[in-house]
């Protein structure tokens, strides 16, 4: 996977990159809840556990509450893990002034939200043509009709089912009814974007969004809550199983 920045890929070729047939679902670390004073060890860990997908919340104090990292830590993380898919989340105002440092970086996947592109197709457009997989994101309060003029060009669909900016939060309900819209959306349209999902994900509700029609499930608190990160990730990986 490492292997695949700065290539412009076929947008179809990133559902069967994460999601190879007969897999209905992955777990995507969020590095946000680590200790970053031991931020490679617990990397290292996620890795041991099968994760083959590492998600980077990115925050500018400005969009969202909360400041967290931005291309240089990422470029760390890169050059430690190679092979790893790098799933970067902007939640940052005027992201795309800050494409060709993402890029630089080593991230796979750029997901920008809707309340900050004045032209979404526009915006997926770009970042394809930077060479990256292109994601979407909506807050909870915004509608799945903001991600339209892109559906068809769009490669992953990020639902935030709590307010962006800090981890830790309980899920709100109400997103996982956009999850099903768009996982019906898809069936019906002929979309090919994958499906994933942010916020309060942990063993008693990652069955409820999986039923929804999520495919790649974000988790940062119930994995790096303790130091049984292992385990953490085996419960959540039982707890979709059972609901497959």
């Amino acid at each position: 996977m490492g292997m695949m920045r700065g290539i412009k890929m076929h947008r179809a070729d990133l559902h069967s990159l994460l999601l190879p047939k007969g897999t209905l679902f992955k777990i995507a670390p969020s590095i946000l809840s680590t200790d970053f004073c031991t931020l490679e060890k617990d990397i290292k860990k996620v890795i041991r556990a099968g994760c083959k997908i590492i998600h980077l919340d990115v925050m500018d104090g400005h969009f969202v509450p909360n400041l967290t990292f931005g291309p240089p830590i990422i470029r760390c993380v890169r050059k430690h893990f190679p092979k790893i898919f790098l799933d970067a989340h902007l939640m940052i105002e005027n992201p795309l002034e800050l494409l060709d440092d993402f890029v630089d970086s080593g991230v796979n996947l750029l997901t920008v939200h809707t309340e900050v592109c004045r032209d979404v197709r526009s915006s997926v457009q770009r970042i394809h043509d930077a060479g990256l997989f292109a994601g979407l994101s909506i807050k909870p309060k915004t509608s799945i009709k903001a991600l339209q003029p892109a559906l068809n060009e769009v490669d992953l669909i990020l639902i935030m089912s709590v307010e962006p900016g800090y981890g830790g939060q309980k899920i709100i309900p109400n997103a996982l009814n956009k999850v099903r819209d768009l996982r019906l959306l898809r069936e019906r349209e002929g979309y090919s974007y994958v499906i994933e999902i942010d916020g309060g994900i942990e063993p008693a509700t990652a069955p409820l969004a999986l039923a929804a029609g999520a495919e790649v499930f974000v988790a940062g608190s119930a994995i790096f809550k303790d130091e049984k990160v292992t385990q953490n990730i085996r419960a959540l990986e039982r707890s979709l199983e059972d609901a497959s």
